[in-house]
């Protein structure tokens, strides 16, 4: 082939994988889960002062269907679990999480019988945000390594090919909303005194 067709540029090589998470990281639709104070910090990250379109997720999106990221900002009642769960749930996949703030990681100063002591219990988090509540910017940080862990994900084809599902991160804590169905939120289960 002479230079005239290629337009003098040469060739390009890459694998579909990187065409693909690059894309994907690129346009990150968040929904946010805005359950208590974080959420105020929430808007202001997607406020133009901050540009969040330079990553492609100015469009908050309401509806699970619509969304990939999760972003759940505040603290989280054993009663609100499972309705976050479910929304969890209806997402498709691939599909990411942020806990951001200390309420959203740890449960904050919340430490009481109706508040789940972070949403790793019943939700496989990717990236926990710390502060009460934390800037913007903190939030942009937590995008942008959403973005660097999607772009070294694997394709569906190789996981299919070596017999293996989606990954999901191991949390801290056990679960309490298990993928198996059992979605009995109780303090006595949370804190490990349930007998069985």
């Amino acid at each position: 082939m002479s230079d005239d067709i290629l337009g003098g540029e040469g060739f390009l090589t890459t694998r579909v994988d990187a065409v693909v998470n690059w894309a994907r990281s690129n346009s990150l639709m968040p929904m946010p889960m805005g359950l208590a104070c974080c959420a105020i910090e929430m808007m202001a990250f997607a406020a133009p002062k901050y540009d969040v379109a330079r990553f492609g997720s100015e469009a908050m999106r309401f509806s699970p269907r619509q969304a990939d990221l999760m972003i759940v900002a505040g603290w989280v009642s054993y009663k609100m679990a499972h309705a976050v769960r479910r929304v969890w749930d209806q997402m498709a996949d691939p599909k990411w999480c942020i806990a951001m703030g200390a309420c959203a990681s740890t449960g904050g100063m919340h430490r009481c019988y109706g508040v789940v002591q972070g949403c790793d219990n019943f939700l496989p988090v990717d990236v926990y945000i710390p502060g009460c509540p934390p800037r913007p910017e903190a939030v942009i940080h937590a995008l942008m390594d959403i973005q660097e862990k999607v772009r070294n994900q694997h394709s569906v084809a190789t996981d299919a090919h070596e017999g293996k599902g989606a990954a999901e991160p191991m949390p801290l804590r056990p679960r309490i909303l298990t993928p198996s169905g059992d979605s009995s939120i109780t303090p006595a289960r949370l804190y490990g005194t349930e007998e069985g």
